[in-house]
């Protein structure tokens, strides 16, 4: 005999959640437009104001949720317009910007909403099985973590099709992996404690680059077509193949989601077309949310900033009201972005292009500051210097998050 499920229904307790759950996701769009705000800063700025917010601690928690599944969404906006990724989204950001100079920015828009979407509904189903399987290996993952990724990093070299291209993945990954062994663990005294030196790095690895060599460019041309131009077969394909692959970035410190987006794009066909990048990589960014909440709950460690933030509110991990937060945050998300999306595009296009690349290369600086203090003004330098060499060797960027997995290679 099957013990019976009572299901019950609380239209007060239904409608806090979602004024929570859409609150948090207003949080989550503003910051995910905000060129160069990586989600793990802004994920520590919510965990220092939680403390003082009115309200339970689920509620409040479905909220930092909700703002963290928004901000995947969100943040592919300024890759595409201004180049300026977060680090999950620096393998998105050339593909995705090379459409917007083709004139398929709307387009490009609407295959991440739908790669993220698609992911977070798949993840959700996915999610427990997937957790059993990654819990069977992940003590012997742990044990031996710092050969895997060495096992990653030689797999991401050589992936790269030319001689040169090699050279430039193996010289950007030692450069930056010797970078955040020097700068991830300095003690900082900055106007706001907000992840340390997570934003100069980011900041001057992903988005530096693309704004420096942007001032000399054209701008945005003219956007048209708003149709996806791809088999459906295709983005659902890659998008579920991205959900499964962002269980690997919830569970496995160092693999990010642009690390697990290039083994996605290897597996699918015809994944390495520039729509494959923009779907695989959305849908990775945010179904990984979705696998580290269960990670919380599996082996009690937070994996992304987000919920390391969650897991400082002591929020109860109510998961069918956690998840329930999370899938209507990812609805949110899919409809912000692309309303938002548009009017950035819009927006961006009318305006001055290298006048907007010094603007946002100011803000970078800005927030360089604010978040690490003056010593980040210099890290974001030099980290700006180190992310030009792939650009200059025609090697793909995502060798640069050699600035986490090598400090973790080492064990520190």
């Amino acid at each position: 005999m099957v013990a019976p499920v009572e299901i019950g229904f609380q239209p007060a307790l239904t409608g806090q959640l979602l004024a929570w759950v859409v609150a948090g996701s207003l949080l989550g769009c503003c910051s995910g437009l905000v060129p160069g705000l990586h989600a793990n800063n802004f994920a520590f700025l919510l965990a220092g104001i939680a403390p003082s917010v009115p309200g339970p601690p689920l509620f409040v928690g479905c909220a930092m949720l909700a703002a963290g599944v928004v901000h995947t969404f969100l943040n592919a906006v300024p890759a595409m317009a201004l180049g300026v990724p977060d680090a999950e989204m620096a393998v998105t950001a050339l593909p995705g910007h090379r459409m917007v100079l083709e004139g398929r920015g709307y387009e490009a828009i609407r295959l991440s909403a739908v790669g993220s979407i698609l992911a977070v509904l798949a993840a959700v189903p996915l999610a427990v099985p997937v957790t059993w399987a990654v819990m069977a290996v992940y003590p012997t993952v742990r044990a031996h973590l710092s050969l895997v990724l060495a096992m990653v990093v030689v797999a991401l070299i050589a992936s790269e099709h030319t001689w040169r291209g090699r050279f430039g993945g193996l010289l950007s990954f030692c450069l930056a992996a010797a970078l955040g062994t020097l700068t991830l663990d300095l003690s900082t005294n900055a106007p706001l404690e907000a992840g340390g030196t997570l934003a100069p790095l980011f900041a001057g690895l992903f988005g530096a680059p693309v704004l420096i060599d942007a001032i000399r460019g054209s701008g945005i041309p003219r956007q048209d077509g708003e149709e996806i131009t791809t088999s459906r077969r295709f983005v659902g394909t890659t998008a579920v193949a991205g959900a499964l692959a962002g269980a690997v970035v919830g569970y496995i410190p160092g693999i990010s989601a642009a690390i697990a987006a290039v083994a996605v794009l290897a597996a699918v066909p015809n994944g390495a077309s520039d729509r494959g990048y923009i779907v695989a990589t959305s849908g990775v960014d945010t179904a990984n949310t979705i696998f580290a909440l269960f990670a919380l709950v599996a082996i009690g460690q937070p994996r992304t900033g987000v919920l390391v933030a969650f897991d400082g509110t002591a929020a109860p991990l109510e998961l069918p009201i956690l998840l329930a937060g999370v899938v209507i945050a990812g609805l949110i998300g899919f409809v912000l972005v692309i309303v938002a999306g548009d009017a950035y595009l819009e927006l961006i296009g009318r305006l001055t292009y290298w006048k907007i690349s010094a603007a946002v290369l100011t803000l970078l600086c800005v927030l360089s500051f604010l978040f690490t203090g003056p010593l980040g003004i210099g890290i974001f330098a030099i980290a700006a210097a180190i992310g030009l060499v792939p650009v200059r060797l025609r090697c793909r960027r995502v060798h640069l998050m050699g600035v986490l997995i090598g400090p973790l290679m080492l064990g520190l």
